[in-house]
């Protein structure tokens, strides 16, 4: 929801973001949010229960001229670290559209500004850091390109942590 706000109205409109279909559809206020606003591309994270595939879902909704938002941990972070390992999605789209541009953006204090279970976010300061966009380069293994993501987040957040 946070990247989602601070783009212009015209990007906001072709922009999904991609999200649990458990968290979003567990009220009825979610679901109208997550569908009907933010038309988010919903995943079913139990790979047993999927009717679709979760990449295919995210190339279909690129194919349609949507752009993503996409958090390739694939849950939320509460750990002390910056970050968790990536899912294998980030990997496995990128290898499906790789002249997709795939923009790192950090998010500052983003845990105080969307708390646990909150829809609504609490206004607070926070500040979004976009980096260069990345591809997939060619026959780059999945490991690699996942470390080579990774490590381009966590520059974000190395220049957020930087005194003035």
């Amino acid at each position: 929801m946070v990247i989602w706000t601070v783009l212009p109205p015209g990007l906001r409109q072709k922009t999904r973001p991609v999200a649990a279909l458990d968290y979003w559809l567990k009220s009825a206020l979610r679901a109208f949010i997550g569908r009907d606003v933010f038309n988010a591309v919903l995943i079913d994270r139990r790979p047993e229960a999927r009717t679709e595939d979760p990449v295919g879902q995210m190339v279909a909704a690129l194919d349609a001229g949507a752009s993503l938002i996409l958090f390739p941990e694939g849950q939320r972070n509460a750990s002390p670290e910056p970050l968790l390992p990536f899912k294998s999605g980030l990997y496995h789209l990128a290898k499906a559209r790789p002249a997709v541009d795939l923009v790192p953006v950090w998010i500052a204090n983003l845990n105080k500004v969307m708390p646990k279970g909150e829809v609504i976010p609490v206004p607070l300061i926070c500040t979004l850091t976009f980096g260069s966009p990345l591809h997939l380069a060619v026959d780059e293994p999945k490991e690699a390109f996942l470390d080579r993501a990774m490590a381009a987040l966590l520059g974000l957040h190395d220049l957020e942590a930087r005194p003035g």
